[in-house]
């Protein structure tokens, strides 16, 4: 299954990297699961973020994520997270397989790379525990 990745898929994400204006980019894939396409970005909390991602349908999220190391230093990773949630169908786990490795080639400068199938993979320490 080849997912395109639409290229508003890359321009935000340029904008969240070079800009710092916007911590969020969310993508979805079309109403016939063939291509992505951004669905939001801003700039948003952490809760504002776990909020945003749908129960039942897989999305895309890369996210600038704010953390101190052990020492103190403040840091930022830029995340990218394929949720795919256990209650997807075959044919969406199926193209979000498909669409994870299509927009992993289509992003550079991702640093952190999570899938996540229950929203406690993506509570805040858990992110910063694999970002650390």
């Amino acid at each position: 299954m080849n997912i395109a990745v639409d290229d508003s898929c890359v321009s935000a994400f340029q904008d969240l990297k070079a800009k710092r204006e916007i911590n969020t980019v969310i993508y979805r894939f079309t109403d016939a699961m063939d291509a992505l396409v951004v669905a939001f970005q801003g700039n948003v909390t952490h809760d504002e973020l776990l909020a945003a991602v749908p129960v039942s349908d897989p999305v895309f999220v890369v996210y600038d994520l704010p953390f101190a190391d052990p020492d103190g230093t403040r840091r930022n990773t830029v995340v990218m997270i394929s949720w795919c949630p256990a209650r997807a169908d075959a044919a969406q786990r199926a193209a979000s397989a498909a669409g994870y490795s299509a927009l992993k080639d289509a992003l550079d400068g991702v640093e952190v790379f999570v899938e996540a199938t229950e929203h406690s993979e993506l509570e805040y320490q858990e992110l910063v525990s694999r970002a650390g």
